[in-house]
Parts: structure tokens; sequence; C-alpha cells
């Protein structure tokens, strides 16, 4: 039986990431990269896929945990009939190559602790060969060596599938395991291996707080902003800057369905509102990091623009399916890979645009192969921007004349001309201006339904779709308009035990129509947005503090929210959750009209 995704929390060295449960496990390790084949699969499997499980002997969930306050270490602490232990899990920001360290500490009485390592690399499948090397254990399997140490005395207790070491600690007495990676030619254990545990604690936690306190922001909800920027700072590949939409694959938004993904890789979707909330937050050298990342990855033929990138802006990311895995909770198939590269949205286009006008009024240069970029861009969508295409939720059926797409190629025209006035290049200002006015028209025309008093998901349709919650929000229209009124009002209706559904059931997308999935951490905040930017500023911070409240015990959102169930669903941490959860801290806290960066300061 799989935990509850709201069981897990994340550790991070902002290369790949692991996802540790309430009792001990590690069940989510991909090496040496977010996007590299798991070695550890439990979280879509058994114990048999991979898991490295360190608790007390006598078993069970911890008795609390947390992180240490403004860090990315996490404390687990058990109690047990004969005494208390403590288990710290880390992974210390990159040096030579990845490693987790557990340290575990006797707080009180006697207590025996067991360590089982079950390696199972190529995405859970392959058992590796282990042997003894020197002081640690060392698992290979083609390319992969992870090595296992040990800074005290153990019982091997191993078996042929895993390693075990049993151990006791009493008060006050410490011993550490750390977990690394090399590549299988390397015949030495790697150097974090040879660190004492209490240093690479003591500088993990340094680097982690040093970072916290640069955050700006000061409202009321400081402590929930800065969990979510440790969470998005944890999902960014440190050599590259690209930020992954989450550290997992599969997680499904509708227990036993079909519709799981992987979510290891960069959406350009996400890419302003990411760059937007780390400006507003005060890291701007993240900020420039993931525009560098954006600007190398879409670089070349706008006709060949994808949606999605791997971290180190890969564009082949071949989608495959893992039948050896039943899957989390048996919804299957468990997918690596991702297709979503050759889908066609238009409202990346716009995506990309508003990024690069958000980082040039915060100051950041635009040199000029990036103007040229501009200019490549919206020659594209002069010639394009017509076409139906896949919409902001990647449909995967036919094209459609999606609302929100046209509303992004209309920001793309808008930035563009916005971005020339600025840097004295008005050479084609005049014709992106009209296509902008050009598609503001047909919107209004085509995408409003005058029975609902709302703007629809797709022409012609009568869904209604979250989406159209951001057309103030993007400056397509003021918050005053008596059209994104009525749309706030008529969205109500994508409400769910007081979260919100991407689109009603007559709506395009199978999962949503027969109310399957759960709601939408980010739809639920961008209906706070809007109800806030529409007046009803008490109803937006209720709106929002149902999102606080739905956080797991150290912090983390998933993508969605099953309100009916009581729990999270699909990949996790959702880095765009964590995102819009600190772009609304902003906008509803009083200290939030300073300084925002981009075209629309006091938008909202």
């Amino acid at each position: 039986m799989n935990a509850p995704i709201e069981d897990y929390a994340l550790i991070s060295d902002l290369e790949t990431a692991a996802m540790v449960g309430r009792d001990g496990s590690v069940d989510w390790l991909c090496l040496p990269r977010f996007d590299s084949p798991a070695c550890l699969a439990a979280l879509l499997g058994t114990e048999d896929n991979g898991r490295w499980r360190l608790a007390p002997v006598s078993g069970g969930r911890c008795t609390h945990r947390s992180y240490l306050p403004d860090t990315l270490v996490l404390d687990s602490v058990w109690e047990t009939p004969t005494g208390a232990v403590r288990v710290t899990d880390l992974m210390p920001p990159r040096a030579d190559g990845p490693c987790i360290v557990r340290l575990v500490e006797g707080l009180s009485g006697t207590v025996d602790l067991r360590s089982e390592l079950r390696l199972r690399f190529h995405q859970g499948r392959v058992v590796p060969w282990v042997r003894d090397v020197g002081h640690c254990t060392v698992a290979v399997a083609g390319p992969d060596a992870v090595w296992l140490g040990c800074d005290g005395h153990v019982r091997d207790r191993g078996d042929e599938d895993a390693t075990v070491w049993e151990f006791t600690v009493t008060a006050g007495r410490r011993i550490a395991l750390t977990l690394g990676w090399t590549p299988s030619y390397r015949s030495a254990p790697p150097s974090p291996l040879s660190v004492p545990a209490e240093t690479v604690q003591k500088e993990t936690t340094d680097f982690w707080r040093r970072w916290a306190v640069r955050c700006r922001y000061q409202g009321p909800w400081r402590d929930a902003v800065v969990r979510s920027l440790i969470t998005l700072k944890a999902l960014t590949y440190a050599p590259t800057g690209g930020v992954v939409a989450a550290p997992t694959t599969s997680l499904p938004g509708c227990i036993g369905g079909q519709n799981n993904w992987d979510y290891r890789f960069c959406w350009l979707r996400d890419s302003s509102r990411t760059l937007s909330c780390l400006l507003r937050s005060g890291y701007r050298d993240e900020a420039s990091a993931w525009l560098d990342w954006l600007v190398r990855a879409v670089a070349g033929d706008p006709a060949d623009l994808q949606t999605v990138y791997g971290v180190k802006g890969q564009r082949l990311l071949p989608e495959t399916e893992a039948p050896w895995l039943p899957g989390y909770e048996d919804s299957r198939p468990v997918r690596f890979g991702t297709s979503a590269v050759s889908t066609f949205q238009l409202d990346v286009y716009g995506e990309v645009m508003d990024t690069l006008w958000l980082s040039l009024r915060a100051g950041i240069p635009m040199p000029a192969h990036v103007w040229d970029l501009v200019e490549s861009l919206m020659g594209f969508l002069l010639r394009h921007w017509r076409e139906p295409d896949q919409g902001l939720w990647q449909e995967r059926g036919a094209r459609r004349q999606f609302v929100h797409s046209k509303v992004m190629t209309w920001v793309a025209a808008d930035r563009a001309v916005r971005m020339g006035e600025l840097l004295g290049r008005n050479g084609s200002s005049g014709e992106w201006r009209a296509m902008g006015d050009e598609v503001h028209r047909e919107v209004c025309r085509e995408g409003w339904d005058t029975a609902q008093g709302s703007f629809v998901q797709s022409y012609g349709a009568p869904g209604l779709d979250a989406s159209a919650l951001l057309i103030p929000r993007v400056g397509f229209l003021p918050a005053h308009d008596e059209r994104v009124r009525g749309t706030v009002r008529a969205l109500a209706r994508l409400g769910r035990g007081g979260f919100v559904r991407r689109c009603t059931a007559d709506g395009t997308l199978p999962e949503a129509a027969d109310g399957a999935e759960g709601t939408f951490v980010s739809c639920s905040l961008w209906y706070a947005d809007a109800l806030a930017a529409t007046g009803h500023r008490q109803q937006a911070r209720e709106a929002f503090e149902r999102v606080l409240a739905v956080r797991n015990d150290v912090g983390l959102l998933a993508e969605q929210w099953d309100p009916d169930a009581g729990r999270q669903l699909g990949n996790a941490p959702k880095a765009f959750s964590h995102v819009a959860l600190v772009e609304t801290a902003f906008g509803l806290s009083a200290a939030s009209d300073w300084n925002r960066p981009g075209p629309g300061a006091g938008r909202r």
C-alpha cells in the first residue's frame, strides 16, 4: 500500500531530489539528475522497486517531523517504548557528486534501528551487483555506482536483495549513514563519504539559511512564503538555472487513472510567473539564471519552439512506459519522458515574451541576440496566431481555438511593443500593435458567452476554464471591467469544496469532465487573486488560507487537492503551486504594492 502523497517531504542538492516518507523511507531518488532513471522507485510500486528505509526496528511512522527553520534539512523524531531517536535527512548542495546524509541521534533511552537499502536501478527494475570496498558497500548496475558508508559500528543483516544494517543508539550517541553516487568506472567512493556528517549538516544548514534570509517578503504569511521559495530553489537545476515542474513522475491526478505524466522537466508555460516570483522575492541571481536557461532553450527557429525542455535544455525527451511498475495506488501506466515536446501551444510564446519583458523592466540587460529572438518569435506569431492549438492543459486530442492561448498571443504582441519602446527598437512595433488589436477584438467577440456572462474555454463552446482568471492579471482587460467581474462570478461554478477545478464538465478535458481529478492548487490561487483584484479581499484571503491549510505537515503542495477525500493528488511538490502561493501572498499583503516588476504593477 502506497503512503499518501502528503506523507512525503523533499530533500534536494539543487541537481536532483529525494522523497522521504513519514516512516523514514526514501521512496524516490533519481541519480545523478532530476531527470535521470530512478534507483529508488517504491513511490510508484513496492519496496521491491527500491527504497532506503531508516527507522526504529519496531517500525511505524515518525511521531513528528519538521524542517529546521529556513532550511531543507529534515528532522524526524520517533518516540518508542524504550526511548526516543531523531533522524536528520539532508542533501548537501553538490560539490563532488550527489549524496544523502542520514544522521541518527539518540535523544533518550535506548533505541534499536534498522537501515534497509534496496536499490533497483533503471526505473526500479534492475538488481545491482553489490560488494564491499573498504569501509563502504557499493552497488553497481551499468553506468551507475551507489556507495553506502557509515561512521559507526553496525550489525550486517543483509541478504541478496538488500543491504541491511542494524545498530543501537543511546541518549547522546550519534551515527551517520551517507549514500553517494559515482559513475561505475570510478573505483573510489565519492568524497562526501569521507567528510564528517556534522560538518556536512552545518554547511548545508548555513547554506539554506543564508539563502532564505534574502527573502524580501515581510507580510503575515512569511513562513509559508519562505517554505515555498525554498521548495522552488530545491527544484532548480543549479548548473543551468532550469526549474523542474516537480521532482516526480506519474503521481496521479485521478487515483487509478491513466493520465499520469512525468514532470521532471522545465515547462515554458510557467516561465513568466516563476521569474516574477523570484524577482519580487529578492532572488535576482536565480531569476537571471532561469532567464538564461530559457533563452538558450528556445534559441533557433521559432517554428521549433517546444512547450517543455530538459534541465540541460534537451529537446528530445522520449516518452516510454514502465509496465514493471504497478503505479501509485495502481494508477497505470507509469511514464518516463514526455511527448508534450511535440504539442503546439500558442500560449508559450506569450509566456516567453512576458518573461523577457519582466526581466527588462527589472533592469536585467537584454543583449542584441535576445532582441533578435523577440523579432523572430513575433514573426512566427504574425503568421500563425490564428491557428488552433492544444491549449494550456496540453490536450492530446483535436486542436481548438482556446481563449487563453489567444490571450497570450495578445500578451506576446503587447510585451514586444513595450520592449521595443523601452529599447528604442520600434521598427516592427506598428505591425505587432495591429496584431495585438486584432487578437483582442477577436477574443472579446468569439471568446465571450453572453448567456453565461463569461469568457469561455474555447470559441463556440460553453465550457468554462480557470485560465480566464488570468485575463486581468496579464493586462488583457482591467479588473474593473464588467466582463472580468462577470467571468469571476461565473467561474464560481468551478468550485468544489472551497477549491477550484480547471474547467467545467462541459469542457474538453476528459479527466476533468468526469469529475475524477482533484481541484488544482494553482487555479484556486488564481481565483483568490481575481477575487482580490475585483474588490473581494476578505473572500480572497479566505480562499488563500484554505490553500495554506492543505499543505502537508512540512509545508509542501502537490499539483491538486481532492476536497472530498482530503488528500493531495498529482506530482509533488509542484513548483507552480508554490510559485502561485508566493504570488498570491504578495498580492494580498499590505506591503505588496512596492516595486512590483513587470507591466502589471498595480494591475492586480
